[in-house]
């Protein structure tokens, strides 16, 4: 089989489909929760050419990439590099993806606003959350200007 003929043009990791053409870093960096700099790291620690084109992954290698997102640590990524450090319920460095992600964020918003802190009242009242200005920004509703004075 030519390298033509084993090209596939839309490959789907960890539930998302990418686009063929794309280099595997570009691409891998197309899933939620998976940044540039991640999908460097686990092409190197995978031995993946990341300027490949994923149309030209095998499906062992698209098998070692979605079961290194699902499980960085155990391929031997420093536990800096996963976006969820010492989880609030396992207590456990671990890396999510997806729709995984986006719940995790959830159920955090959530407790915040449950607990009444700082961060939680800001969130239920659809405020900014991390300190910024608010006296000319963040504003909901119709445009609010100055009206000039007839003459």
């Amino acid at each position: 089989m030519t390298e033509a003929e084993r090209f596939k043009y839309i490959v789907r990791i960890a539930g998302k489909d990418i686009d063929g053409t794309l280099q595997v870093v570009h691409g891998l960096a197309q899933i939620k929760g998976v940044g540039v700099a991640l999908a460097n790291a686990l092409c190197h620690l995978l031995g993946i050419n990341p300027y490949e084109r994923v149309g030209l992954l095998t499906e062992s290698q698209i098998a070692k990439i979605e079961e290194a997102i699902r499980n960085p640590g155990k391929y031997g990524l420093p536990a800096w590099m996963m976006n969820r450090r010492k989880d609030y319920v396992t207590g456990n460095d671990i890396h999510l993806v997806g729709a995984d992600l986006i719940m995790a964020v959830r159920a955090d918003i959530e407790r915040l606003m449950k607990i009444k802190c700082w961060k939680g009242i800001r969130h239920s009242l659809g405020l900014k959350v991390r300190g910024q200005r608010t006296r000319t920004t963040g504003r909901l509703g119709m445009t609010v200007g100055v009206r000039r004075r007839r003459r």
